[in-house]
């Protein structure tokens, strides 16, 4: 098949409206669309933002942000620093490599990998960091958090506080720590089950990381379970509200103050399901929120009794 032409992509990039004729767009990368300078009709969704993802307000700072290639990123061990070898096994036309020039392309790559890699802390940190990215893949979270996680792993390894303990335990304590950091509604629980080490080690490890590193984090919001909660009991918006008010009651109350938020969000949960006449138990509710129905059974009496709902 023919490659196309620069002057045929060109072309290809001309939208005529099917409206009034123009060919004159502009294109609007606040909501990702190709927009009719004439007549305003929306000719094409979900267009690329090819520009830089940084903005500036002056010239000083845009001659610093300004750079070529990808952002440095600390999930990984080198920040994004460093070069790669393709693995399409073509030359710089597009032509497919002669198998004697393959061989050689193979043997330089497998060195340049060796290559980057040249200390244990190197190989700590591509480990740890491979590590954390396969868990906020398991977890579902964001690349900001990630970001936060590797981070924090970092600054550990600098400081020496890795010496002697496990990497996963290390990695999965700092993916803890930045979930809490971050305000994003994952339990340790949650966390050891894509951890390859126990909840005893996780939690120690993240307590020893938090005292030496100066990290004072508040618990989080029980609203913020609410959502998860709630979609995995399939129970309607309005219940969900009513737990969410439920809630924000009991922390006026000082009700929260000492005690789980998975189970503050469990009860509420099963409080406001009751009042809107869905169909719940304390076991259902407990499994959800991974707590016994003994932590349920007492944040709901406790509720009831104290805030008359």
């Amino acid at each position: 098949m023919k490659a196309k032409s620069k002057r045929d992509k060109k072309e290809e990039m001309k939208i005529g409206c099917p409206s009034c004729g123009d060919n004159i767009t502009v294109r609007d990368y606040s909501q990702n669309s190709v927009i009719c300078e004439n007549c305003g009709r929306v000719l094409k969704e979900e267009i690329k933002d090819r520009g830089p993802e940084w903005r500036a307000f002056s010239r000083e700072g845009y001659e610093k942000k300004s750079r070529a290639g990808p952002p440095s990123t600390e999930t990984i061990h080198d920040k994004g620093l460093s070069t790669q070898i393709d693995y399409k096994n073509r030359d710089a036309k597009g032509n497919k490599l002669s198998p004697e020039r393959r061989n050689k392309v193979y043997r330089l790559r497998k060195w340049h990998k060796r290559g980057k890699v040249t200390d244990p802390k190197d190989r700590n940190l591509t480990f740890s960091l491979s590590e954390i990215n396969r868990m906020c893949s398991h977890l579902g979270l964001s690349n900001s958090v990630q970001e936060i996680a590797s981070k924090i792993y970092r600054e550990a390894v600098e400081e020496n506080l890795i010496q002697g303990r496990s990497m996963e335990g290390c990695a999965s304590a700092a993916l803890y720590a930045a979930c809490r950091e971050a305000q994003v509604p994952r339990t340790l629980e949650e966390v050891t089950e894509a951890s390859r080490v126990d909840k005893g080690e996780i939690g120690k490890t993240y307590r020893f990381l938090c005292r030496k590193m100066d990290i004072y984090l508040s618990p989080t919001d029980p609203v913020r379970y609410v959502a998860r909660f709630g979609s995995k009991l399939e129970i309607s918006g309005e219940t969900q509200v009513k737990a969410i008010e439920i809630i924000r009651k009991a922390q006026k109350e000082n009700l929260t103050s000492g005690k789980s938020p998975t189970g503050i969000a469990a009860a509420a949960i099963y409080i406001a399901a009751l009042r809107e006449g869905e169909q719940q138990t304390q076991r259902g509710t407990a499994e959800v929120a991974d707590v016994t129905e003994v932590t349920v059974r007492n944040r709901y009496k406790e509720m009831v009794e104290n805030l008359n709902v």
